[in-house]
């Protein structure tokens, strides 16, 4: 079980974000789940509109030496990261690890989908070879981003394509297991369909933050129900039934 996180709101550390909490992405990548199969993080940097960028590697997060550094100088006020465990079958390198990205889109899945090589056929979605050997990596995650990437390309609203995806999914693959977050750097989308899921805004700050688990003791975390939808910014939030 990966777990993942994302933010919005105020230029912060990413030290901030993902490693001092009490219960930060850092520690859930040994408690209370062993996530030790690579780990991404991907930033817009401030100020002047540029990004995403990527750092991600195939070790575990706590086994990167420089992590701790860079964590503590690089700077943004919208991040979307992840820790890995791997779904059998699946790439074991870093281009296995979340976030995925499309132009200024950052995506993670949170989950698992049994026999997803043959899902495009069973949707009855046509993908080409072209499009097959251009996936980023060879795994479930990555198949649900291109499927994804197909829908926002095609002028969906975000949430609408990750519903549209996990709707389809479930239907020929009932056991999937399909927590997806999606960030363009301004807003935040996500599912919570097999997974626990989890939201706090700070109206205080500005910020909202989504993640697997509560990554602090603050009392003001919202668990997102079962088979949901959730749209998030830093001044609103909403949840509806997939």
């Amino acid at each position: 079980m990966c777990r993942h996180l994302a933010y919005l709101g105020p230029v912060r550390s990413l030290a901030e974000l993902l490693t001092e909490p009490p219960h930060s992405l850092y520690r859930q990548s040994w408690t209370p789940t062993l996530n030790a199969d690579g780990f991404g993080v991907g930033w817009y940097p401030p100020g002047d509109g540029a990004g995403p960028v990527r750092y991600r590697r195939a070790v575990p997060i706590w086994a990167d030496a420089n992590l701790p550094a860079l964590a503590a100088v690089l700077r943004s006020g919208a991040v979307l990261a992840a820790v890995r465990s791997a779904t059998p079958g699946t790439s074991l390198d870093e281009s296995a690890a979340a976030p995925y990205t499309l132009g200024r889109w950052l995506f993670s899945h949170n989950g698992r989908v049994e026999q997803w090589r043959s899902l495009p056929e069973d949707l009855g979605v046509p993908l080409t070879a072209a499009q097959v050997l251009g996936m980023e990596a060879h795994t479930d995650s990555a198949l649900l981003w291109l499927l994804a990437g197909r829908r926002l390309a095609a002028g969906e609203p975000p949430g609408y394509a990750l519903a549209g995806v996990v709707r389809a999914t479930a239907a020929a693959r009932p056991a999937a297991l399909l927590n997806l977050l999606l960030t363009d750097g301004r807003a935040i989308a996500a599912t919570r369909h097999g997974h626990p899921l989890h939201y706090r805004r700070d109206a205080e700050a500005g910020s909202v933050t989504v993640a697997s688990e509560p990554c602090t003791d603050d009392p003001d975390w919202h668990e997102v129900p079962e088979h949901s939808l959730l749209l998030a910014a830093p001044g609103t939030t909403e949840v509806t039934p997939l």
